[in-house]
């Protein structure tokens, strides 16, 4: 635990002070939470004190401080003893502090144990997924949460004051907003996100978003496109958000399916040219994905660049496949796009530096592309596999590959 000045402070202030405490919660409701200090020895870092008040009616046996990613890697090494918080004797303040790079961006949320604490750091599945259901967000945090699905609680947000802008992720009441049709193409959901502007003789250009039922129905994609148009930073352009269809058709769906990426370019796209008027030109279209869905966005240009001339790959898995399924190793994909035949296509790749499961394999790919001439875009952010992250990376690249092409 790194020692933050403030709680320094407050613990010799309360042996002589009764209201300290009380005037320290006082302050953290005003100013909001985590507690963000200056680093006297790197000021390129900031001391986070993570803060949650016990509850006297209830009161905590432990605290895990669940800071994504960062604690996600613990979890897979079998230890979250280092995510424990730690009571300050005498108060009902639990606090961990940590020294984290002044330009990350991580969703959080805390775990409240009241039982022994082996069955709060349990690091098997189950054991997991338990924290994961019941954890809450920060009740005094003053940036805006970040939605859950699956009846899970929010996250809260920490964005320290270096963290990349995201001007476009919240609605704003001055941009004008656009249209939204759910429905079904050949039996799968799909929400096609029109802009306000009419049709013209000029085709819309059309974006496909996989994972769409996230980025729909729980992320609201649809404010961060109405303000891009807004801004004219992107041109008139239909969206399609494709429905995940649950866990296991994700999986075969998102793993490099020839069958998946000919039915977006066979299927989906022609009936959305009929439809809603999208452009067929690929340099006019992009297909953007997260994490397998990253993946797959790469592959679509790679496969099927005739109707994709535009990637965009967020901490995409190029690591897959795992080398015990039958099949000549991982980082397959990596391996095509070294040895087949150079595609007309441009890609915006990006993955977060805490991905430790992932930036290795991002670089590789990122080398193999620049070293057979593709145009690629490739930055690293500092912040984890996480929606907080990727709903501005998602803007930012949408604006350079829409935003040019002709």
């Amino acid at each position: 635990m790194t020692d933050s000045p403030t709680l320094t402070e407050l613990t010799r202030a309360a042996a002589e002070k009764p209201d300290a405490v009380a005037e320290f919660w006082a302050r953290m409701a005003a100013e909001g939470t985590p507690l963000i200090e200056p680093d006297p020895t790197d000021p390129d870092a900031r001391l986070v004190t993570f803060l949650w008040r016990d509850d006297p009616a209830a009161p905590a046996n432990d605290v895990l401080a669940i800071l994504h990613t960062i604690t996600d890697r613990d979890r897979h090494a079998g230890d979250l003893t280092p995510h424990l918080m730690r009571r300050i004797p005498g108060t009902d303040i639990w606090a961990l502090g940590r020294r984290l790079p002044a330009d990350l961006r991580a969703s959080y949320q805390f775990f409240v144990g009241t039982g022994p604490r082996a069955d709060t750091v349990r690091t098997d599945r189950p054991g997991w997924l338990r924290v994961l259901d019941t954890a809450v967000p920060d009740p005094l945090s003053r940036t805006p949460e970040l939605a859950s699905r699956d009846g899970r609680n929010p996250s809260s947000v920490l964005e320290l004051p270096a963290a990349p802008a995201q001007p476009w992720v919240r609605r704003r009441p001055d941009a004008p907003r656009g249209g939204r049709v759910d429905t079904t193409v050949d039996g799968r959901r799909v929400s096609v996100l029109t802009p306000v502007e009419p049709p013209g003789e000029t085709p819309y250009r059309v974006a496909v978003v996989l994972d769409g039922d996230m980025w729909g129905s729980v992320l609201d994609l649809d404010a961060t496109l109405d303000n891009l148009h807004a801004d004219g930073l992107i041109p008139p352009t239909v969206t399609l958000l494709v429905d995940t269809m649950g866990r296991d058709r994700r999986m075969t769906d998102l793993s490099c399916s020839e069958e998946f990426v000919d039915w977006i370019a066979d299927v989906l796209l022609p009936w959305a040219g009929e439809r809603h008027g999208v452009s067929a030109d690929p340099a006019h279209t992009v297909i953007a994905g997260q994490s397998a869905g990253g993946l797959t966005a790469a592959f679509a240009g790679y496969a099927r660049p005739d109707r994709f001339g535009n990637a965009l790959s967020q901490s995409g898995s190029f690591w897959w496949p795992d080398p015990d399924e039958g099949n000549d190793g991982p980082e397959w994909l990596t391996r095509r796009f070294a040895a087949g035949e150079r595609r007309s296509i441009r890609l915006y790749v990006e993955v977060g530096l805490l991905e430790w499961m992932l930036v290795a394999e991002n670089r590789r790919l990122r080398d193999v592309l620049l070293e057979r001439g593709y145009d690629v875009t490739y930055t690293e952010f500092d912040g984890g596999h996480d929606y907080a992250c990727w709903r501005g990376g998602l803007a930012v690249g949408l604006v350079e590959l829409l935003s040019t092409g002709g």
